[in-house]
C-alpha cells in the first residue's frame, strides 16, 4: 500500500512513523511534512488546504490511502475532493468535520444524541455573553465557536478576562464548568463501526502544576492507571456510538477519527469537546504503544469496512510524550534557533523524537516556532517511560527551550 499523509506537525510525524513501520505499507509520502517526517517519508510541497492540489498529488503518486491529519483541511473539505477522485481518505467530510469546526454544532448533535455534556449557551452579543456568565458563574468557560488550534478556550475566575476573550470571537459558547480530571479518548470509525483506542491524558497549560496560559498541549501519556474500570465501554456506549449514529441519521456520516475530550465529574462522564482528527500530543504516545498495524485500521475506516478489521491491540507498558516548545510560546514564538542533541536523544533505549515545529536551514535542524518537538519515552511502567522521555529531553538544547517537568508525574506516583 502507498500512503500519503497530509500535514506538517507532530501528529503527522507520529502517524507517518507508524505507517513506515507497518509491513503492509510499501511507501509513505507526506505533504508538506517536516524534517522529522522526511526520515520516514518522501516529502512533497503541496498546500494542505487545497483539495485539488492534494488530490492531484495523490493521483500522481498512485496513493491507495490519503490520511488528512490537521483539522483545518478537514473542515475545508479537502477529504471530499480527494474522495470524489475515487481515492480512499482517512478523515471526515467537511460537513462531518463541523463536529470540531463549530462548538455550537457539536452541542446540537450531542443534545440530539443524548450525549452527556456541559450545559451551554451560544452567544453572539455582549448582552448574551453577560447573561450566560451570570447563569453559570465562575469558573467561567468561554469557547470560540470556530477553530482556534487548541487555544480558543479560556477557563478563568476573572470575569473581565472572560468578557475580553468573548469579545474577540464572532460567536462563543459559554458553558458550565466541569470538575474532575480530563481524559482523551479517540475512536476510529467508518460511520457505523466504532473502535475506541486506549485512553490518554494531555496537559494544556504551559507551566508545571497546570499554571499559565492554555496551549495546544505540552505533553501526554497512556495508559491511565487511575481511570475507572469500564470507562472505555461506558464512553463507547454513551458518547461515541450515539454521536456516530446521530451523524449518520443526519445524512452526514462521520468516518475517520472521533476524539472525545472528557471530564470525569462528580456527576459522571461529561464531554468537554469533540475533535475530528487525531489529537496532538496524545497521538505520539498512543502510536508508540499501538501493537496492531495502522494501515488496515485507517483503510477500514476510509472504505466502510472497519468491522472486518480486528480491533486495535496495545503493547504492554506505558508511553510518555514531553513537548519542548520555543521561546515565548504560547504568547509568541521564536524561529530559527539551532536544535542540538537530536541524535543523542534518539540513541537512547525506548526514546524517539517527534518533530512538530522544525525546519532545515543549511543542513541544521532549527526551530520553526510553537511546539517544536515531542520526546517520547516508552517503558514497562509509567515511571520508566517518564524517565526515558526526560532523559531524552535532557539531551536536546535550543535557545529559550521550555518544557514541563511534571508530565505524568502524579499518575506515575499513583495519583489521578
Amino acid at each position: 500500500m502507498t500512503c500519503l499523509v497530509i500535514g506538517t506537525g507532530g501528529r503527522e510525524h507520529a502517524l507517518a512513523r507508524a505507517l513506515s513501520l507497518d509491513p503492509g505499507v510499501a511507501a509513505v509520502h507526506a505533504a508538506p511534512g517536516n524534517p522529522g517526517i522526511a526520515a520516514v517519508a518522501t516529502l512533497h510541497d503541496v498546500d494542505p488546504l487545497s483539495g485539488e492540489s492534494v488530490a492531484d498529488l495523490a493521483e500522481s503518486l498512485g496513493a491507495d490511502l490519503v490520511v488528512v491529519g490537521p483539522e483545518a483541511p478537514l473542515v475545508a473539505g479537502v477529504a471530499d475532493v480527494v474522495r470524489a477522485r475515487g481515492i480512499a481518505v482517512f478523515g471526515p467530510s467537511g460537513a462531518a468535520a463541523q463536529l470540531e469546526g463549530s462548538k455550537a454544532f457539536a452541542k446540537e448533535v450531542m443534545e440530539a444524541a443524548g450525549v452527556p455534556t456541559a450545559a451551554a449557551m451560544v452567544c453572539t452579543t455582549p448582552v448574551e455573553v453577560q447573561a450566560a456568565l451570570d447563569a453559570y458563574g465562575p469558573p467561567y468557560v468561554v469557547k470560540d465557536d470556530g477553530l482556534a488550534a487548541g487555544k480558543g478556550v479560556v477557563v478563568t475566575t476573572d470575569r473581565d478576562a472572560a468578557v475580553e476573550h468573548a469579545a474577540q470571537c464572532e460567536r462563543v459558547v459559554i458553558e458550565e464548568f466541569l470538575d474532575g480530571p480530563e481524559v482523551s479518548l479517540f475512536a476510529l470509525t467508518d460511520g457505523t463501526t466504532v473502535y475506541p483506542l486506549q485512553p490518554a491524558q494531555d496537559f494544556k497549560r504551559i507551566f508545571d502544576g497546570d499554571e499559565g496560559a492554555n496551549t495546544g498541549g505540552m505533553g501526554a501519556y497512556t495508559p491511565l492507571p487511575w481511570a475507572p474500570e469500564g470507562l472505555v465501554e461506558e464512553v463507547l456506549r454513551d458518547v461515541l456510538q450515539p454521536t456516530v449514529d446521530e451523524m449518520a441519521r443526519r445524512g452526514t456520516p462521520f468516518s475517520g477519527l472521533l476524539y472525545a475530550g472528557l471530564a470525569l465529574t462528580s456527576r459522571g462522564v461529561r464531554v468537554v469537546e469533540f475533535n475530528a482528527r487525531f489529537g496532538d500530543p496524545e497521538t505520539q504516545p498512543l502510536m508508540a504503544l499501538l501493537d496492531s498495524p495502522l494501515s488496515p485500521l485507517l483503510m477500514g475506516s476510509a472504505t466502510g469496512t472497519l468491522a472486518s478489521v480486528p480491533a486495535p491491540t496495545w503493547k504492554p507498558g506505558a508511553a510518555v510524550a514531553v513537548v519542548m516548545a520555543s521561546a515565548g510560546y504560547p504568547e509568541s514564538s521564536s524561529k530559527g534557533d539551532v536544535i542540538r542533541g537530536l541524535p543523542d536523544a534518539e540513541a537512547l533505549e525506548g526514546v524517539h523524537v517527534i518533530h512538530a515545529g522544525t525546519a532545515m536551514v543549511e543542513r541544521a535542524t532549527v526551530t520553526a516556532g510553537g511546539r517544536v518537538l515531542a520526546v517520547v519515552g516508552t517503558g514497562g511502567s509509567l515511571g520508566e517511560a517518564r524517565e526515558a522521555a526526560y532523559d531524552g529531553v535532557s539531551c536536546i538544547e535550543f535557545e529559550g527551550a521550555q518544557h514541563r517537568t511534571d508530565i505524568a508525574a502524579k499518575a506515575a506516583a499513583g495519583e489521578a
